[in-house]
């Protein structure tokens, strides 16, 4: 009996406590947003003293902060929060858009399959960790590229070193695989 007692008072204090709380709606000071939150009207009241608090004043032009006029109100605005937008990183824009525009090193243009692979075994011999491709949209030419980068200046150093074997080497805007790309 005394325990049946005390779960009959546990669940009226736990119901009590339920039926107490209402939703409050309250906007997002950030980006508007209206935010419902289950809680008591006067947790509410205090939140909403708390924020007042927050707000700040505007002094008049003169510069003068006291002021004996029994009519004087000074200006309050709740602060301004400002997120700066941030761009976006690399990862991000290739979950995005798995191929972009970017650039190849082009080796060479030559005229038959049989020379661009030629070229391609070349250039593997001498730079093994460098991608080497042809692209056959040209025919009955044959384009032979090289690597993937995202700009001109991450492409620079491999061209320099590429220079050397072939001098007619330039970098090329080309779509690339982003997550092959340097």
């Amino acid at each position: 009996m005394k325990n049946l007692f005390k779960i009959i008072i546990a669940i009226s204090l736990f119901s009590t406590n339920i039926f107490d709380a209402q939703q409050v709606v309250k906007k997002d000071t950030i980006s508007g947003t209206p935010l419902s939150i289950m809680m008591d009207q006067k947790v509410s009241d205090l939140l909403s003293n708390i924020e007042d608090k927050c707000t700040t004043s505007i002094a008049n032009n003169s510069g003068n902060t006291t002021n004996s006029d029994p009519d004087y109100n000074p200006k309050t605005t709740a602060p301004r929060i400002s997120v700066p937008e941030k761009g976006m990183t690399t990862a991000e824009i290739c979950r995005k858009n798995p191929r972009i525009m970017g650039y190849k090193i082009q080796l060479a243009v030559v005229k038959s399959n049989k020379e661009a692979d030629e070229v391609g075994l070349y250039f593997r011999r001498r730079f093994p960790y460098i991608k080497v491709e042809k692209d056959v949209s040209l025919r009955p030419n044959y384009k032979v590229m090289a690597g993937s980068y995202l700009s001109k200046q991450s492409g620079a150093a491999d061209l320099a070193k590429v220079k050397q074997y072939f001098k007619d080497a330039i970098l090329v805007q080309y779509r690339v695989f982003c997550v092959e790309a340097k």
